[in-house]
């Protein structure tokens, strides 16, 4: 998988650093340092945020992913293809803000009562608007110039260093609440800055139009792409982010503070195929150019059976440990441990489909994906509207658990009957049983007082009864390799010379 794999290597290490830095915000400071209202308030404004972004880029990542192969050529300054994309951005940065005051009123209105801090901060959502988004698109466009590293390691670990200081800064009472807000907001306003800066050190910031090169056959694939890129990574968002809304509006601001700590933990499974999926966009756009479907089936399987080991080795670590969780986290958090359990099924389940995201959205049919997206979109909000009132938070969870794997299997089929690609065989089956049996074990074990004894315990047998049968059976040549390049460097197993 050459670059696919280099790239998605570098990419898990910045990702799993970024969680390192993320578990001491989400898990040590955030429950203990402010209230699940204020927590609320920040999950909050994030989701609304990231919905305005998808609408204002009007579909352009879509476009830059499946058309910038056409665009490519280094000497020519890749035919004015950022001028475009920045200027796009601009007009739909314009856009978002005015269907963002004309909302703003029943925003406020439909808050007042339940997220009465929400409404004081609605304005905040202005810059968290509008530098995420110019970030989003200009990773974009490092991911299609092969660099999907850098955009990873600013998001990742820069961002989350300036959140915890500003978090330690608030602790020593150099910050209020109101000062920490603002502190946070610049967080995460500053990789937009630090991205530009980089793409101008790389040489690779140039803002000549050349509207020339664009002819009415390309500028018509790029209308309709970033037609069906709006409405794919629209309802996308919507698919992550109406829970927190949902929470909000049905439930309160503190509810919405407790889910989202802990959907972070849930969502951690998923950390390993963030990098991978960024790179595959890329490379598997340009096999679909050459009909190169060998190596897509290839990129395909390795993927679907690479994140199992992954995904499946977090999960059980996770769950397994799940009651170590509930005693690092304030006791009101206790109502969110089956939000754990659903959002890290609804992770695995994403995790064990690969790239079909990749494969089905930079195909030519990529509009089926959008009308799957749209499907799921209205799907999630009808069960999120019959669970919540039953379940509460842990109905918001199932909501999302059920709709990501409606959307996994309805992709699979498709890629199955269009074009009879079958990732799955009976490894994935044994790899299953081996994770069921090492979290059997892990749970017999009794408790120990001493919490980090305990997770180290627990931790141990996890990882010894799943990771020695997997690596011994081989099952992914890729996960081996690494392990025996680890093993050779610490004098475990000696290099096979060749």
């Amino acid at each position: 998988m050459g670059i696919i794999y280099k790239q998605a290597a570098r990419g898990t290490i910045y990702s799993y650093i970024g969680v390192g830095l993320g578990f001491i915000t989400t898990a040590l400071l955030l429950p203990q340092l402010y209230s699940t209202e204020e927590i609320g308030l920040l999950k909050i404004l994030l989701a609304y945020s990231i919905i305005f972004i998808q609408f204002a880029t009007l579909g352009l990542n879509a476009v830059t992913i499946r058309l910038f192969t056409y665009f490519r050529n280094n000497e020519k300054k890749h035919n004015g293809y950022l001028f475009i994309v920045l200027s796009v951005s601009l007009i739909g940065f314009l856009l978002s803000l005015a269907v963002f005051y004309a909302i703003k009123p029943i925003l406020i209105k439909n808050s007042i009562e339940s997220s009465a801090l929400f409404v004081e901060y609605i304005n905040y959502l202005i810059p968290l608007i509008f530098f995420p988004l110019f970030f989003g698109v200009l990773d974009t466009y490092y991911s299609v110039l092969f660099n999907s590293v850098r955009g990873t390691f600013l998001k990742e670990i820069v961002q989350r260093i300036f959140i915890i200081a500003s978090i330690i800064l608030y602790y020593f009472n150099v910050f209020n609440f109101e000062q920490f807000v603002i502190s946070y907001i610049v967080s995460i306003c500053l990789p937009t800055v630090f991205i530009i800066i980089s793409l101008i050190a790389d040489k690779q910031f140039n803002l000549k139009p050349n509207l020339k090169f664009v002819s009415d056959t390309l500028a018509y694939s790029m209308m309709s792409v970033g037609l069906f890129g709006i409405l794919n990574n629209f309802t996308g968002v919507i698919i992550l982010n109406i829970d927190s809304i949902m929470v909000n509006s049905m439930i309160d601001l503190n509810s919405t503070g407790i889910y989202s700590i802990t959907f972070f933990f849930g969502a951690l499974i998923k950390i390993p195929s963030r990098a991978l999926i960024k790179i595959s966009n890329v490379v598997i756009a340009d096999f679909w150019k050459n009909n190169d479907i060998d190596n897509i089936n290839d990129i395909y399987y390795k993927s679907c059976i690479n994140q199992l080991i992954l995904g499946l080795f977090l999960f059980v670590g996770i769950w397994g440990n799940i009651d170590n969780i509930l005693r690092i986290l304030p006791p009101e958090y206790e109502t969110g441990k089956y939000v754990i359990l659903f959002i890290g099924l609804a992770n695995l389940s994403d995790m064990l489909s690969g790239v079909n995201r990749s494969i089905l959205g930079t195909s030519k049919y990529y509009r089926v994906q959008t009308l799957f997206m749209i499907f799921l979109m209205g799907f999630i909000v009808l069960t999120n509207y019959l669970f919540i009132p039953i379940w509460g938070i842990t109905g918001a969870a199932i909501a999302s658990a059920l709709s990501l794997l409606l959307l996994n299997l309805l992709r699979y089929f498709f890629l199955l009957v269009k074009f009879k690609m079958q990732p799955y065989n009976y490894k994935h089956l044994i790899i299953i049983i081996i994770g069921f049996i090492s979290y059997l074990a892990a749970r017999f074990v009794p408790e120990f007082k001493n919490l980090y004894f305990d997770i180290i315990i627990r931790s141990a047998i996890i990882t010894i009864i799943f990771s020695l049968p997997v690596y011994l059976l081989n099952y992914s040549e890729d996960i081996n390799n690494k392990v025996d390049e680890f093993l050779i460097k610490i004098g475990i197993k000696k290099a096979i010379k060749k």
